[in-house]
């Protein structure tokens, strides 16, 4: 067996129920499929019983500790040459797994990660938060991008690690707040080879609501906070770019107060930065309607980030509270 696919699961059965249902029709068929339910309260076991004849599925139940440690879990129980983990929020192409297959024989790759986008069946909502995360006009722009900046680090909603990997490494140690950006810096320092495959794309749907999305994005902005505790060199100036974009926010709106000519100026850069992500949206989804949405995606997805960061910034380097 080549794959083995570990999906963290925690309240969201419905969610591993269209992912295992997409699964069902990979051209692709050597892989078995680990479900850690990780110590949900709606329960997830009888959604996944429905596979057992569709395919080659294991459910295990146990408590909570976080997606990187039920990734964990599943590693020690996998029995494939190849470690593939997903988020529960995903959809799977039905090539996805030829094309990995394909792409790792030909490179020889340790380790990689692959891109997301939003599927046709997505919410406008949805589309937009999509949108801005893989915009080049936001922080989307070097995550899963062939130009992406530095090393190339696989985010866990989509990477894949050998067995090799995995014996020499070891799992993850951190179990949440940037667990596996964390783990794809210790890979590289064991000198593994890590790459990017551009065509194993997931259907990412992220979060349904722009509330949903804030609260996730302001926690991305700490876990870049506890990358730096653990590898202070790993913090570059791009990471800056979300609280100083909030920075300017906040300066935009008292310069209005106080003065015009100013605020001229800023209310002009802001106007432009955002007609840049409406348009570059508008010609990716084909929808005036989710080029308006990734505007306000957009703004959160900046903000929260650039205030989690911050928050954490000041707490744990500046006054250096743990």
């Amino acid at each position: 067996m080549f794959f083995s696919i570990i999906i963290p699961l925690y309240n969201r059965p419905q969610e591993i129920d269209e992912l295992l249902f997409t699964l069902t029709k990979q051209t692709y068929t050597q892989f078995e499929v680990l479900v850690i339910e990780d110590g949900s309260t709606n329960h997830a076991k009888a959604v996944v019983e429905k596979y057992i004849n569709l395919l080659d599925v294991s459910y295990y139940f146990k408590p909570n500790e976080g997606q990187g440690f039920s990734r964990n879990y599943g590693f020690e129980r996998a029995k494939g040459d190849y470690f593939v983990v997903f988020d529960s929020d995903c959809l799977i192409p039905e090539d996805y797994l030829e094309t990995v297959r394909d792409y790792l024989f030909e490179h020889n790759l340790d380790a990689y990660g692959g891109p997301d986008a939003a599927h046709d069946s997505f919410t406008p909502v949805q589309k937009a938060i999509s949108s801005a995360m893989t915009s080049p006009f936001t922080t989307g722009g070097i995550r899963g991008n062939k130009k992406h900046i530095g090393q190339f680090h696989p985010r866990s909603f989509n990477m894949g690690i050998s067995r090799e990997v995995y014996e020499k490494v070891g799992g993850f140690i951190l179990t949440r707040l940037g667990e596996d950006i964390e783990y794809s810096i210790r890979i590289h320092e064991h000198g593994f080879k890590i790459g990017l495959i551009p065509a194993a794309r997931v259907f990412h749907k992220r979060r349904t609501s722009f509330s949903q999305f804030y609260k996730q994005l302001h926690f991305f902005g700490r876990a870049r906070i506890n990358i730096y505790k653990h590898f202070p060199a790993e913090l570059k100036l791009i990471h800056f770019f979300p609280a100083a974009f909030t920075c300017f926010v906040i300066f935009t709106v008292l310069i209005n107060l106080f003065y015009w000519p100013l605020a001229f100026i800023c209310n002009f850069l802001i106007v432009v930065y955002f007609m840049l992500i409406f348009f570059h949206s508008w010609q990716a989804n084909k929808s005036l309607k989710v080029a308006f949405l990734s505007i306000i995606a957009a703004f959160i997805q900046l903000t929260a980030y650039g205030l989690g960061f911050m928050q954490d910034f000041f707490k744990r380097v500046v006054f250096k509270q743990q």
